[in-house]
């Protein structure tokens, strides 16, 4: 049986590890639970100490961010696979068995996500994941349960086990080699999309990447930034343009890099009327960040595509998501 280990990353989260914590040990049995603490300055390590003295502690010395937590923390991990969970998630009894049968039954498989649903409203995927990550021509990347801001119901229509474009980071089961052979996370993303980026660069290596509908999480989300936040805003653009950068061939960079910075300049425009002028300025800033670090992600996308020329279009939407949901009232996939 392949050995596994449960690694949550955590970060001042002495709120959130009494509440979700439990569930993870109880319903998690032959895996090992870790806690990586990246520095926090609250009473984490004293509440993991006085009342879960079962779970192995990893102390960074400083906060590295999600990427580079996880880089560093897994670097210390013994297993075959890696179960990569937020702090935020409840888990389910035999939530862990079907991700890592799944991982047993197929060497090409290299990542695996399961069905994650609203903490909040049980019923509703949550927006972190959904049932699976898709990623459009332009390289935005989408949810089978989840379109923007919109969020379906879950009545079992995402309970089957497909192929997927990315998995989420918020439960990401990964084969340990899949990971390290690939440099972990990019960390100059720190936070989001860097899993976009891990599972990008697994296609590329033609390797399989999957959502499990028969293991289901709940998952509180926007544990330390809200979706609304101009930091959230801020990375995601600036990770959005580094990712497309990073991965598009050079013919089709021609003209949809071009295109993303003017659809990124109208969500600008559109932050401004809601009077949201904190958002506004955060694209701006991910825009001159993007700039800025030119000659350091072109040393990156050559490295990548000396490795791996190619990437299968086999998982990518064909058309854009953003015309779909705004022009064509597209609410959810395959519709």
């Amino acid at each position: 049986m392949s050995q596994t280990a449960v690694v949550i990353l955590n970060y001042n989260g002495a709120a959130l590890l009494p509440t979700f914590l439990p569930s993870v040990l109880q319903h998690s049995g032959g895996a090992e639970i870790i806690v990586a603490d990246n520095a926090s300055t609250d009473n984490s390590l004293a509440i993991l100490q006085k009342d879960f003295p079962s779970v192995k502690r990893i102390v960074l010395d400083k906060n590295y961010g999600y990427c580079g937590g996880y880089n560093r923390a897994l670097l210390q991990v013994q297993a075959d696979y890696y179960v990569l969970l937020n702090s935020d998630i409840e888990v389910t009894p035999l939530w862990l068995s079907p991700l890592t049968q799944l991982l047993d039954s197929d060497e090409t498989i290299a990542a695996v996500q399961p069905k994650i649903l609203s903490y909040r409203q049980r019923d509703t995927f949550e927006y972190a994941g959904a049932g699976g990550g898709l990623i459009d021509a332009l390289g935005y990347p989408f949810c089978r349960g989840r379109l923007f801001d919109v969020v379906e119901q879950d009545m079992g229509q995402y309970n089957d086990t497909t192929d997927v474009f990315w998995a989420s980071g918020a439960c990401l089961a990964i084969r340990a080699d899949a990971f390290h052979d690939r440099g972990g996370f990019d960390e100059d993303f720190f936070a989001h999309m860097e899993e976009i980026d891990l599972c990008w660069k697994l296609n590329r290596a033609g390797l399989r990447v999957c959502y499990c509908g028969q293991s289901t999480i709940y998952h509180l989300g926007a544990g330390t930034l809200g979706y609304n936040n101009p930091r959230k805003t801020y990375l995601n653009f600036r990770n959005g343009l580094s990712l497309i950068f990073k991965h598009f061939d050079r013919g089709e960079l021609l003209y949809k890099l071009p295109f993303r910075l003017w659809l990124d300049w109208l969500a600008a425009v559109v932050f401004l009327l809601k009077g949201q002028p904190a958002n506004f300025h955060a694209v701006g800033k991910a825009h001159l960040h993007f700039i800025r670090h030119y000659a350091r992600d072109k040393r990156k996308r050559r490295a990548i595509h000396d490795q791996y020329p190619r990437y299968s279009r086999k998982a990518i939407y064909p058309g854009s998501i953003v015309f779909d949901f705004y022009v064509r009232g597209k609410r959810r996939v395959g519709q």
